[in-house]
């Protein structure tokens, strides 16, 4: 089985917005993000919370539209590039105006070095890296690729908005080891990260840079593209992973916004006329199920193989958003429906009755021999946790032996990052909802 994970359909990720713009006279956003905000390097790792939060913090010498404009790349932190001798040699011109949070101006070799750092963790950066000759800043407003050959994706893989997002930080926070996280929240974005008043499980708050300059012209703000204009002072992240709770604080005016509403509750929150609810991504959020191709079982392509016949997307999605098929899209392969790149190509293997005898069959013929399988369930992020139980239910009546690992989204986030066996603090397996625009881009 070649793909990274087994395909679950995808979801419709909604936001929940007040209708009246209650945080506006106060200056101050209050908000629900999706998850806790266990890692502060949106380098260090690919998880959302952590990437939105870099996108307050750093910028990004490129920024991205979004489906409707074919997820172009357009100029950020750049005020443009010139390309050189049949594509090999690229020049990037920082624009004017650019600063980091302690002050000190944004210096070319300061996106030398964040380029490098990055471009060892990311998987698009490890191919531009493969690619490259010679990196460099020939002066504090250029920096210079060399290539060995022609690669026209350099802006799109420096301006992605999926994760690992390529943040310019200071040089001297740059120099950690990629595989490190960087402690010290300096970037140039349009928000300051207040480390001072984190409160871990319960809130984190930003102040507008006043420093900061966004760029002229370029279009209207589509997702990472165009002028970022500030609209709050401050904007405080406030933890609720009880989703009752979560409800209750947005239709009160506790808070401003919630990221990801569960689908249960998306009815009555619809019924509410001081809310809005926006579908943030056109091609929803594609449930999966990650094994660990590192260690038994899972280290079997046959075994992995399997539990193909038993992979139910239905039942996954009404455990997820609810009965409403109009928040599910099944089947889902690899490229998500509504995506450029959406196929119905080996589908098959997804659709049609269920098959648990053959499933079991299969697994004995692999040479499953009943070790367990450590599942790693975030119990404070509810799609996912309704996703690990339909994936224990299922792994469990094929008749594999399911290590039901109930923790914390920080854990899991910790966790997945390490190649040390179940055994020594490692894992088998666990679910996650990546954006399809992810795949598509």
């Amino acid at each position: 089985m070649k793909r990274r994970g087994f395909l679950a359909g995808t979801a419709a990720a909604a936001l929940a917005l007040p209708a009246v713009g209650r945080a506006q006279s106060s200056r101050v956003l209050r908000f629900i993000p999706n998850a806790d905000l266990a890692a502060l390097d949106p380098v260090w790792t690919t998880v959302y919370v952590t990437r939105n939060h870099g996108y307050l913090v750093f910028d990004t010498l490129y920024g991205q539209v979004g489906p409707a404009g074919g997820y172009k790349a357009t100029p950020q932190m750049v005020a443009g590039h010139s390309v050189e001798d049949d594509g090999r040699t690229w020049r990037l011109s920082l624009r004017d105006g650019l600063l980091f949070h302690d002050g000190e101006p944004v210096l070319a070799r300061d996106c030398v070095a964040s380029i490098r750092r990055w471009g060892a963790r990311d998987g698009l950066g490890q191919t531009l890296m493969q690619r490259t000759d010679e990196l460099s800043a020939p002066d504090d407003r250029t920096i210079r690729f060399r290539l060995k050959r022609p690669f026209p994706l350099l802006p799109e893989a420096l301006g992605k908005a999926a994760s690992n997002m390529c943040a310019i930080m200071p040089e001297r926070l740059a120099a950690t080891d990629p595989y490190k996280q960087v402690t010290e929240m300096v970037g140039s974005g349009p928000f300051r990260f207040l480390a001072d008043e984190r409160v871990q499980g319960a809130r984190f708050a930003y102040a507008r840079f006043q420093g900061y300059t966004p760029r002229e012209g370029g279009g209207p703000l589509e997702w990472t593209s165009g002028p970022k204009v500030t609209h709050f002072e401050r904007i405080e992240w406030q933890i609720i992973p009880d989703p009752a709770t979560a409800a209750a604080a947005l239709q009160t005016g506790e808070v401003d916004g919630w990221e990801r509403p569960t689908g249960d509750l998306l009815p009555l929150l619809g019924r509410d006329r001081n809310l809005k609810l926006e579908l943030v991504y056109e091609t929803g959020g594609c449930m999966l199920l990650r094994p660990n191709h590192l260690f038994p079982p899972f280290d079997n392509p046959a075994v992995r193989r399997a539990l193909l016949p038993v992979v139910d997307e239905t039942e996954a999605m009404i455990a997820v958003m609810g009965s409403d098929p109009a928040l599910r899209r099944v089947p889902c392969g690899f490229f998500p429906p509504n995506s450029p790149m959406a196929s119905d190509a080996g589908m098959a293997v997804l659709s049609g009755q269920r098959d648990y005898d053959r499933a079991r069959r299969e697994l004995q013929a692999a040479g499953y021999k009943g070790e367990a399988v450590a599942l790693m369930v975030p119990t404070d992020f509810p799609n996912l946790k309704a996703a690990s139980d339909v994936a224990a239910g299922m792994m469990k009546r094929a008749g594999m032996e399911v290590d039901y690992q109930a923790t914390d989204w920080g854990t899991v986030a910790q966790r997945r990052a390490s190649k040390k066996p179940p055994a020594q603090g490692g894992w088998n397996a666990f679910c996650t909802a990546p954006s399809g625009d992810d795949f598509a881009t």
